[in-house]
């Protein structure tokens, strides 16, 4: 009997799913990846934006076209957000939400020996849910390691799909990328800065992670976690990638205000400072909200004068998505129109801040990890996230590659022999 695992979203839910197709490997089923036939299907949804809900609500309507008989078996944030959504959908035939997602592996085997499965509801739970270790043999691989929510930013709907904030145990985390031994692992979680146990926070996950052969990558972080403390961290690991995914989400203090984000810009620039102290070739990027409901003209272009005064490396903007049940959805939304043409702008800002990144890493000699090869041009990135084209087919590895020259939004480098 096969089984296919569909995910939508973020890297957690990746990671997730991952999890989910090792432990039913590893209770003997034949396990597939996406939208491809099966017999069972584990559908694990996204609820992070109207669209994002939509297009899992789709899905089963589009497993149900490539196997009219298949049995469907939904998790994540949109079932979390509306179990009946699903519950109503023909073919399905469990639903859960956003804890304890390795109950799905169980529910699976009870399925195909023939036991009578009711449809569910979402559950609630607080502990943080350890799923199997994933032996994915990807190139770079995510190592979830806190789940939930704390902050309750005014237009974010995760903290009451995921729950509150709760972190895995250092000794769990270090098993797994130790286990996997990846050419790069990416530390992740629905808010990897407040991962917090009885040994200390990310600072010292960090610490418990020195020797480990990985090349080790963070997920998006807050402000609040950058300090003297966590960056010597972070420079004395083995094998860090300079990446600093910082999340802003607006450069005018008014606005961040009322998204409820606890720092200014003041604060934020001063973090980007001491990043780039202990790591001058850092690549810092961020998120912008394009629109947010109070944000006037005056103050895009305060939050558009901040955004090009850091220099980021990369700019993920977007258009504000009012989600039912958040307090920014009380808000008078503004004009389509309005919110199009400044994520126009953001993202035309992006693209000559990531090119002068590249162009200022021009001519260094950077690790770039090899993912893929098409047979004349291998492609990997370096260890601060830029995208690499060596001209030679390559194995699966870790090279040592000149930087010479920009071609679109690919680096071209030598690889030293």
């Amino acid at each position: 009997m096969k089984i296919s695992v569909f995910t939508l979203g973020c890297k957690v839910n990746e990671s997730e799913s991952a999890s989910i197709r090792q432990g039913l490997l590893d209770v003997g089923f034949s396990v597939a990846e996406g939208l491809t036939f099966a017999d069972i299907y584990v559908l694990n949804t996204c609820a992070v934006t109207a669209e994002a809900e939509k297009k899992s609500r789709q899905a089963v309507a589009r497993i149900k076209k490539i196997n009219p008989n298949a049995k469907i078996f939904v998790t994540g944030c949109a079932s979390q957000k509306d179990a009946n959504a699903f519950l109503e959908k023909e073919g399905v035939v469990y639903v859960g939400g956003t804890q304890r997602k390795d109950a799905i592996i169980s529910a699976v085997k009870g399925l195909t020996e023939e036991t009578i499965l009711p449809r569910v509801e979402v559950q609630e739970e607080s502990a943080f849910c350890d799923l199997p270790i994933s032996r994915a043999t990807r190139t770079r691989v995510d190592i979830k390691v806190q789940d939930g929510c704390n902050n309750f930013c005014a237009y974010c709907l995760i903290p009451y799909l995921r729950g509150r904030e709760r972190s895995r145990s250092m000794e769990s985390v270090k098993k797994e990328v130790l286990l996997l031994n990846a050419p790069e692992a990416v530390i992740t979680g629905i808010n990897v800065s407040a991962y917090q146990t009885e040994r200390g926070g990310l600072t010292e996950l960090l610490q418990a992670l020195k020797d480990v052969p990985s090349r080790i990558r963070l997920g998006s972080l807050e402000v609040r976690v950058i300090t003297h403390a966590f960056l010597q961290a972070a420079k004395e690991l083995k094998n860090f990638a300079p990446h600093f995914h910082l999340s802003l989400q607006s450069g005018s203090n008014g606005v961040l205000k009322d998204m409820n984000r606890k720092y200014t810009t003041e604060e934020y620039k001063e973090k980007v400072e001491l990043i780039r102290t202990y790591f001058p070739h850092a690549a810092i990027t961020t998120d912008i909200i394009a629109g947010f409901p109070t944000e006037t003209e005056e103050r895009f272009n305060e939050s558009f004068a901040f955004a090009k005064s850091v220099n980021f490396a990369d700019i993920h903007a977007f258009p504000f998505s009012a989600r039912e049940g958040t307090k920014a959805a009380q808000f008078a939304d503004l004009p389509k129109r309005v919110k199009k043409e400044r994520t126009e702008r953001l993202l035309a800002l992006a693209e000559r801040t990531k090119r002068a990144f590249y162009e200022k890493n021009l001519g260094e000699i950077r690790q770039v990890i090899v993912e893929e090869s098409d047979g004349k041009n291998s492609y990997g990135y370096t260890e601060n996230y830029i995208r690499t084209q060596i001209p030679e087919p390559l194995p699966v590895g870790t090279y040592m590659v000149q930087l010479k020259e920009i071609e679109k939004d690919v680096c071209l480098g030598a690889r030293l022999k």
